[in-house]
């Protein structure tokens, strides 16, 4: 098996390479002078199963257009089989067609991860109406979670944890590391008016006198959501508030502001960020095995 780093997997894909003691090298990306993209492999792929990592951010239509690219090189030139590592996938939200004359963006993009790939293995989808990943692709696929590990952070660093989901997609990952600590939790519910604008309430009253509120969800973008769940839980006076997410795109300074609402914010290495202290190579590379 040959690990290769993508642009955007080059974080994390020496992780997993080194877990599997399996060979690795770099995909080289280069842009021309108009922006147009040029990719080149410097390992052997001939006879070989060809592992691409990429995570899926910031630039995310050359992040697509690279992994085509390289599968479609790396089949040219033989590879035994080509499997596709997205720490974090794109474009799961647009699952229907919300408005009159919209893109359905999920089937689009899973029918060109199908054309291209012999295998998909994705961390933690935003999965919404389309529960499960087979439902979405045609090639072999597995979702990926991290929960066991953001449980054994939250358990060894966090005493008197109380859950809390800031809304009702939230529950996946909030209810499930809940239990595996024995933790209480609590689902709040959320109201969207926009992409910037929120509003969230509690449905049921919880006691978080001399407890520490650790806010567990999947993605953090704006982090409009969790600045608003946090207004909540200093009103029901927690001793300290948690943010703990998986993906932490943290888009628009998000950071900055949920640090300077005294919000202690970790995440995983999905995404590289200032914050991502959960490595979840262990978890990718024991699926590649």
């Amino acid at each position: 098996m040959t690990i290769v780093s993508c642009s955007h997997g080059k974080h994390i894909g020496s992780l997993i390479a080194r877990k599997l003691k399996s060979k690795h090298s770099y995909l080289h990306v280069d842009k021309f002078p108009d922006n147009e993209l040029s990719i080149r492999f410097d390992c052997k792929l001939k006879n070989q199963n060809v592992v691409l990592v990429q995570s899926f951010y910031g630039n995310i239509s050359d992040c697509i257009i690279e992994i085509m690219f390289a599968a479609k090189t790396a089949h040219e030139l033989e590879a035994k089989k080509v499997t596709l590592v997205a720490p974090y996938f794109p474009y799961l939200r647009q699952d229907k067609r919300f408005h009159k004359g919209e893109a359905v963006s999920l089937n689009i993009i899973a029918g060109l991860i199908d054309s291209y790939f012999d295998a998909v293995f994705v961390m933690d989808p935003h999965l919404h109406r389309k529960s499960r990943l087979e439902n979405i692709f045609k090639i072999k696929s597995k979702k990926l979670t991290a929960n066991p590990l953001m449980a054994e952070y939250i358990k060894k660093r966090i005493q008197n944890p109380v859950i809390i989901g800031p809304d009702e997609e939230s529950y996946k990952w909030a209810r499930d590391v809940a239990e595996i600590i024995g933790a209480e939790s609590r689902i709040l519910k959320k109201k969207r008016h926009s992409a910037y604008h929120v509003e969230v309430k509690l449905n049921k009253k919880i006691d978080l006198k001399n407890k520490n509120a650790v806010i567990v969800d999947d993605i953090v973008s704006t982090g409009n959501t969790i600045l608003e769940t946090a207004k909540i839980l200093k009103k029901l006076r927690a001793k300290k508030i948690y943010c703990i997410c998986v993906h932490g795109i943290f888009a628009n300074d998000a950071l900055n502001k949920l640090k300077k609402a005294g919000i202690n914010v970790v995440s995983t290495n999905t995404i590289p960020n200032k914050v991502a202290k959960i490595d979840v190579s262990g978890e990718i590379s024991g699926i590649l095995k």
